[in-house]
């Protein structure tokens, strides 16, 4: 503990740990704080050593549920035919693509090779340019998500002298595939600048075709359906702003479709002459509104806002558009023709229960739609749709090697009130055969307006298998049942997603599900911070708790803008600095603020050293207080990824390890090693 206090609106707040923040962030290098990440690593590993053998078990059945040798279903993009392809024991995939009249495949990125020599590889983007001749791609190799993008000539594999640093978008090809529009990320990690890169120039000469001065704001860049089109967006948490520039001249004059206004937002597509417009500017639940390209802020209603339907999204194709919402929590697709669009097609789906999302559609005219559909007992399936005769065409259904019987298996919906009376919904999938009061591992995240959908998850079976019911509290804070319930869980409200979560608990404990002290938990980044606002209010309820990278250091996080993330985020939580309101309701319930003598669960904590999203020093002080006020002798562990990031370790199976070991760490804690 070193003494350390600031003041802000007439409060002093006390900081003894806020030296593990290294003074020269975001460089890393001060002896110090490396030695107490690493002293912690040390204790880390010396506590799970003796869980060694049953963390290498659960991380072998899981690997066993991985078909090894996989590739995803080829899809057709213009004159090409596009997949992707792991070998066996592969970390990551190979890119693939043959012509789509026939002929001999290429491998056109190789996702192994890349990442040799690296702890760490992530991609951002892959993108081939419109002639199929070039390649764009970006790669990360610390976990600080600044990418650098290079460009390889598939024709002879020649990698170019192109070379873009700290590049945080879709990399565009443009104007015949001479030029590549990107966003550019500062030194606070957000994008405040798109460019324009002329292939073969040097990345220093890049032209700027729009830079955003607004503080919190974070740019971005991308396509139209038909790829006429630069889209380029900008703005925060709840505001939005959008213009489009030609693709043929991306350093033409940009038309602003509408000027940004304070908590409305909007995405955009283009058809023809018409622009189509997703936005929240008249209800809460978002509507579809359509404007001519000459009069882009004319807003016409297409589809209207609905009290009970949550519009999330549409996708536009010369024929067809296509609507994606919940109704009641549960994913809809419908398809609509633009003569008369309210007059949806919905896809009908086989459960009860689901979760269903458009993905890799590419092209634009076209007959047919892709997507994919799983729910919390059945794998994961890939399905063609056939918009004219509404026929289902399975593609692939998830392959689980080791075997899985999903008759043996039960899910349900339930609805548990909260204390101000509120039905929070909880998706629960467990084994028929499984005693009732039995351990139960609930899953929260309540942030951002993010649903948690109830999808299928093959590493979940290593607890339900182990006589564990598994719930999601799909508590406010996420969007899961609209706009209003994500509304409900931010800013002023924001106890709400903590107490949800407390209340779910007492629920299911309150219907025979488990019982105080068998409930395991876990949650990452904003539902770290889930964590650990509720092991402040409620320790008593849970047997083991794993928090991710948790986003605990809310107060002092928001009272900094020089860090990444903050300014963009006031919409979010509110801006302490300038509001005694947002500071005193932060303080109220920030994790770090609120430790305290009491007894704790057995807490297992990560952190990435180079996490630009959640800084490592947030869990490494958390997790210091922890171990200064806890009046209890569970176990306290703190396990940071020294060349890693927000994600964690990379790869299929490196990435598995780390859940093997967030298992191992819960059966332990209840008393279940085997």
């Amino acid at each position: 503990m070193r003494a350390h206090e600031v003041s802000h609106h007439g409060r002093t707040i006390s900081d003894p740990y806020a030296w593990l923040r290294d003074p020269k962030y975001p460089e890393i290098d001060d002896p110090a704080v490396l030695d107490h990440l690493k002293a912690e690593n040390a204790f880390f590993e010396a506590q799970m050593g003796a869980r060694k053998p049953l963390v290498d078990a659960l991380f072998a059945e899981m690997r066993g549920r991985i078909k090894e040798a996989d590739s995803s279903v080829p899809q057709k993009d213009g004159d090409w035919v596009y997949w992707t392809e792991y070998e066996e024991g592969g970390e990551y995939a190979r890119y693939w693509r043959r012509p789509a009249e026939g002929g001999e495949a290429q491998c056109y990125l190789d996702g192994p090779k890349l990442a040799e020599g690296h702890d760490y590889f992530s991609l951002n983007d892959v993108s081939v340019s419109e002639n199929g001749r070039l390649l764009a791609y970006s790669v990360d190799t610390n976990g600080s998500e600044r990418y650098t993008a290079k460009v390889v000539d598939l024709e002879t594999g020649e990698a170019l002298s192109d070379v873009i640093p700290d590049t945080n978008t879709a990399l565009v090809w443009a104007a015949d595939d001479t030029m590549l529009v990107y966003g550019r990320a500062n030194a606070q990690w957000r994008v405040d600048s798109i460019l324009v890169h002329r292939l073969g120039s040097d990345a220093a000469a890049d032209v700027e075709i729009f830079h955003e001065d607004r503080t919190g704001f974070t740019a971005g860049v991308g396509l139209t359906g038909k790829r006429d089109w630069l889209i380029v967006s900008t703005g925060d948490h709840a505001t939005s702003e959008i213009r489009l520039l030609p693709v043929g001249d991306p350093l033409g004059e940009a038309l602003l479709v509408k000027p940004a206004r304070e908590e409305v937002e909007y995405g955009i597509d283009v058809h023809g002459q018409t622009i189509y417009i997703w936005t929240n500017d008249t209800h809460i639940n978002f509507r579809l509104a359509k404007a001519p390209l000459a009069d882009p802020g004319n807003w016409l209603e297409v589809i209207p806002g609905s009290d009970d339907f949550y519009l999330t999204g549409f996708d536009l194709y010369e024929g067809f558009f296509v609507t994606e919402g919940r109704l009641a929590g549960l994913d809809q697709i419908a398809i609509h023709s633009y003569d008369a669009p309210r007059e949806g097609k919905p896809i009908t789906f086989p459960e009860a229960t689901y979760s269903a999302s458009l993905v890799g559609n590419p092209e634009w005219d076209v007959d047919t739609i892709r997507l994919t559909y799983s729910s919390m007992v059945a794998p994961h399936t890939v399905y063609d749709y056939h918009v004219a005769s509404g026929e289902l065409e399975t593609r692939k259904v998830q392959e689980i090697p080791s075997g899985y019987d999903a008759s043996l298996y039960t899910s349900e919906r339930l609805m548990i009130p909260a204390r101000d009376g509120t039905e929070i919904p909880v998706s629960v999938v467990y084994r028929k055969d499984r005693a009732q009061g039995g351990p139960l591992h609930l899953y929260g995240y309540g942030a951002y307006g993010i649903a948690i959908d109830p999808s299928f998850s093959t590493t979940r079976l290593s607890l339900v298998d182990r006589g564990f019911a598994y719930a999601i509290a799909h508590i406010r804070g996420g969007d899961d049942l609209g706009r209003a319930w994500y509304n409900a869980g931010k800013r002023e409200q924001r106890t709400n997603a903590f107490n949800d979560f407390e209340d779910v608990a007492r629920g299911l404990i309150a219907l025979g599900y488990t019982a105080p002290g068998k409930i395991s938990s876990s949650g990452g980044s904003a539902g770290g911070e889930l964590m650990g606002a509720v092991i402040n209010q409620a320790p008593e309820l849970f047997g083991a708790v794993v928090a991710h990278v948790p986003f605990v250091d809310v107060l002092n996080t928001m009272l900094d803008e020089s860090l990444p993330l903050t300014p963009g985020e006031w919409p979010e939580w509110g801006n302490p600095i300038e509001d005694v309101a947002a500071f005193d309701l932060i303080a109220s319930y920030s994790p770090y603020d609120q430790v305290r003598a009491q007894g704790y669960p057995p807490l297992m904590v990560t952190a990435g050293l180079n996490d630009p999203r959640v800084t490592y020093w947030e869990p490494a002080k958390w997790v210091a207080k922890l171990r200064e006020l806890k009046t209890d002798g569970n176990v306290l562990l703190l396990k940071t990824n020294m060349g890693a990031g927000h994600a964690g370790k990379t790869g299929r199976f490196e990435g598995l390890k780390e859940v093997a070991e967030e298992v191992a760490f819960i059966l332990w804690q209840l008393g279940i090693e085997q």
